[in-house]
């Protein structure tokens, strides 16, 4: 169900480990729950950009995540196969939805 090869198209955690492995040689695990296991839990008020962001997109909790950008925007792939997106975390649909950020980079 997944992708992770970016020529045939990510999901949103395949998306999340590309860049982290690209950017900075960081190998984090293959979904989205698993990866809101890595890093230090952090609270919405104390987000930077780089944190991960999750929430609630499957009726399960942890079952989607984005990279936080900053300003309450952040960068998803929506589906597998689909263009990247940048949301704002103010929308209803994503405020509704918001599990948790975990932070990987150390400030």
């Amino acid at each position: 169900r997944g992708g992770t090869d970016p020529d045939t198209g990510l999901d949103c955690s395949g998306f999340v480990q590309v860049v982290f492995k690209d950017a900075i040689g960081m190998l984090l695990p293959r979904t989205a729950r698993e990866q809101s296991e890595v890093g230090a839990v952090i609270d919405r008020q104390e987000l930077k950009a780089g944190d991960l962001v999750f929430f609630n997109t499957m009726r399960r909790a942890f079952s989607h995540v984005g990279i936080y950008l900053g300003d309450n925007r952040f960068m998803h792939a929506p589906r597998s196969g689909a263009e990247i997106r940048i949301e704002d975390m103010r929308e209803s649909y994503w405020i509704n939805r918001y599990n948790g950020a975990r932070r990987l980079l150390a400030r």
